[in-house]
């Protein structure tokens, strides 16, 4: 089957706007990842920082390789049972292993979970419309959650929303030393994870999943729609995401980051407009693809997208080495940090067309296929992509 490189490029376009937020969990405490005022202050530049990448980056790119999952799960549905099931159970070993042992900010672990479950969601869903409004239905019903969550929160100030002294010098303790100390706290946030991710975030996952498969379903994620109808509905939903959006991020620079407004209540808007602006990205892209395809990058980012799971460790690989054995963690500020992104995109692109010119697959997406090829019993002749 003839690989959609525009659906190759949105997918690297999410694997590297991921980093945009990521890169804070790697070289800043836990708490900072949602609080620009972790440390009890914030400077100019962490506000406005935080408020560009809030309005326009924070939960899009993982909504946005959710939904690229979500359309992934469409396509696979004809290799059948034992093929999703062995891939997806190969996902979640993963995750855990990258979760416990290498980075606490693991997202493969929850795909491969919820994936498991909507996989069959998917499979059973004979109308394409009834797809996409249970996917809607499940993501608003996760928005829900944490408003209940927020109603239900006491107003004193939680220490993941601002540490103490002592919690965050223990933090940067054992994310430096590493080692069994290190395993332990990575299993303890794993937990937490879990816990989150089956009473509200795995909701928004499931959700945006189902999305993806409609959109999917209907030819609208290969492109088989007018470059001007990409183009309107890119705008148009962009617009209403910034617009559902941005009076919260007002409100929570207003509030101080008051933590039962900020980390609850003020953080739905910023859930409700994810899928617009999600989806608007892809339009937008779909839409001028024609202009776009002609540079080099954009081919460079579409290897990226071929190879999203390798990339996606690469950038554990290549952070946790700066910011955790050359101890670079808590060093630098918030925008700071984003000076980190661009040569870790780089080597990214790099890495994936210097990879692809000799092999039609990344390494570690050789060895999932391999190994649920295995796992499944299925002959790879018969699963050729």
């Amino acid at each position: 089957m003839e690989r959609n490189v525009t659906l190759d490029f949105v997918r690297g376009v999410a694997i590297l706007g991921i980093l945009l937020l990521n890169i804070a969990a790697f070289g800043l405490p836990k708490a900072a990842y949602l609080n620009p005022a972790w440390y009890g202050e914030i400077t100019r530049s962490d506000a406005w920082t935080w408020a560009i990448l809030d309005l326009f980056a924070q939960v899009k790119f993982l909504s946005l390789f959710a939904l690229l999952f979500g359309a992934g799960l469409q396509l696979l549905l004809k290799r059948g049972k034992r093929w999703i099931q062995s891939r997806l159970t190969l996902l979640v070993l993963l995750g855990f292993i990258h979760g416990l042992f290498f980075w606490d900010g693991d997202i493969l672990l929850a795909y491969g979970l919820v994936g498991l479950i909507c996989w069959r969601m998917i499979r059973d869903a004979h109308d394409v419309k009834n797809l996409f409004n249970t996917g809607v239905i499940l993501y608003l019903i996760g928005i829900g959650v944490l408003l209940l969550l927020g109603m239900i929160s006491g107003g004193a100030t939680n220490r993941s929303w601002i540490p103490d002294a002592a919690n965050l010098q223990y933090e940067q303790f054992w994310k430096l030393k590493g080692g069994i100390e290190a395993v332990s706290n990575r299993a303890d946030m794993l937990g937490d994870n879990l816990i989150a991710l089956g009473a509200q975030y795995g909701w928004q996952l499931a959700g945006m999943m189902l999305m993806g498969a409609a959109l999917m379903r209907t030819g609208w994620l290969k492109g088989e729609f007018s470059l001007s109808h990409y183009r309107r509905t890119g705008a148009a939903l962009v617009c209403i995401g910034v617009v559902i959006n941005l009076p919260a991020v007002v409100a929570q620079w207003v509030l101080d980051w008051d933590y039962r407004w900020c980390a609850f209540l003020l953080q739905a808007p910023r859930e409700l407009s994810a899928p617009f602006q999600t989806i608007g990205y892809a339009a937008l892209i779909y839409g001028f693809w024609p202009q776009m395809a002609r540079f080099k990058v954009v081919a460079a980012v579409a290897c990226v997208g071929r190879m999203a799971l390798s990339n996606y460790l690469l950038q554990t690989l290549i952070c946790t080495t700066l910011f955790y054995r050359f101890g670079l963690f808590m060093k630098f500020d918030r925008l700071q940090l984003l000076a980190f992104v661009i040569p870790v995109w780089g080597i990214n692109m790099v890495f994936s067309v210097i990879w692809l010119r000799f092999f039609r697959q990344g390494p570690l997406e050789w060895l999932w296929r391999q190994l649920t090829a295995r796992a499944s019993g299925v002959s790879l002749s018969n699963t050729s992509r």
